[in-house]
């Protein structure tokens, strides 16, 4: 019983933390550069800046970068390559970001904010800046196009220094933890997301498809843009507004284009019908009366006479007065004069 009542809890909790919130929480917490902050980004910085130097002087770097490429691991551990091919769709930007996207809309539905899916546009946008420029600027090759052993092969066009697909799953999945309400929930993600980030950069050396130098200056410019986004809150915060300010004109807009409901018909009392007034029939006389007034009816005109008096049935059977040209029925035509 008591276990059933303790899942029975946590499935409330959890159905209640699904339902949209009644209005934006007041708690929602935007972090700022603060002195801790700002020490992890310089020291990133220098980081960054070092492992570029040490690939363009062609140092002990470069040099284990060729080791590892003759290593090949794909070749050590085939066992593990048709995994791997899978999982360094992680660090792919088309599908995490909507994945990524798709959680922090829901995020945004129930906060009643759009902060989270702005945060994610901006860090995708200095992500493209940032490490685009990078890489059409020192124009380094990967492995498998490599021309000249020992070299640092820059400036020959290619599109790998730093590694894209290590920095993009650093900042995408960075930023659930960047946005995490709770400080148990930002740990527990920047944990799952360093893990995640931290396996896609080592596949891609398995793969053969970057150096390990690579994937070193793309942890680092992956962890440069999630550092520096609390310098964009303000710029996130008047975006915002300005969209809220529009979502809300357009509805004033709309409600005056509506046309305006029909006023409510006012309740009719139904009453029973009357009943048809009946056409007025003029009383009738009683039947004594009505005989007693109604003049004699003669069947015949002059007087009415007595049975004694009238004309007496002939044998034939008619009253009829006798005719001297007529002969009497059954008569033969002889007979007559």
């Amino acid at each position: 019983m008591r276990t059933e009542r303790k899942l029975t809890r946590r499935l409330d909790r959890v159905f209640a933390r699904l339902d949209r919130e009644p209005e934006r929480p007041a708690h929602i917490d935007v972090p700022r550069m603060s002195r801790h902050r700002a020490v992890l980004f310089s020291s990133t910085l220098a980081f960054y800046l070092a492992i570029v130097w040490a690939v363009i002087t062609t140092s002990w770097l470069v040099r284990l970068d060729w080791r590892v490429m003759f290593f090949r691991p794909y070749q050590q551990w085939p066992g593990i390559h048709a995994f791997l091919d899978y999982y360094v769709v992680l660090g792919q930007r088309g599908p995490t970001a909507v994945m990524v996207a798709a959680w922090l809309g829901w995020r945004s539905w129930r906060q009643h904010t759009v902060r989270p899916l702005l945060t994610l546009a901006a860090s995708l946008l200095l992500l493209n800046i940032t490490v685009g420029a990078a890489k059409l600027g020192m124009g380094r090759l990967g492995p498998h196009y490599a021309t000249v052993i020992g070299s640092n092969e820059m400036g020959l066009g290619g599109d790998i220094f730093p590694s894209g697909h290590t920095a993009n799953a650093v900042v995408t999945w960075g930023i659930l933890a960047y946005l995490a309400s709770t400080a148990g929930a930002r740990r527990w993600l920047s944990a799952l997301s360093a893990i995640t980030s931290l396996g896609v950069g080592l596949t891609t050396v398995y793969l053969g498809t970057h150096w390990l130098s690579d994937v070193l200056l793309g942890w680092a410019a992956g962890l440069l843009i999630l550092l520096a986004l609390p310098w964009f809150e303000p710029l996130i915060s008047r975006a915002e507004n300005a969209l809220f300010a529009l979502r809300d004109r357009l509805r004033a807009r709309r409600r005056r284009t509506a046309p305006a409901p029909a006023a409510p018909l006012a309740p009719v009392a139904l009453q029973p019908l009357a009943k048809a007034a009946e056409p007025s029939v003029p009383a009738r006389d009683p039947l004594t009366s009505a005989r007693g007034t109604r003049p004699p009816i003669h069947l015949a005109p002059g007087p009415h006479t007595a049975r004694s008096e009238r004309t007496p049935v002939t044998p034939a059977g008619s009253r009829r007065p006798p005719h001297a040209d007529r002969l009497p029925r059954g008569a033969s035509q002889a007979a007559r004069p």
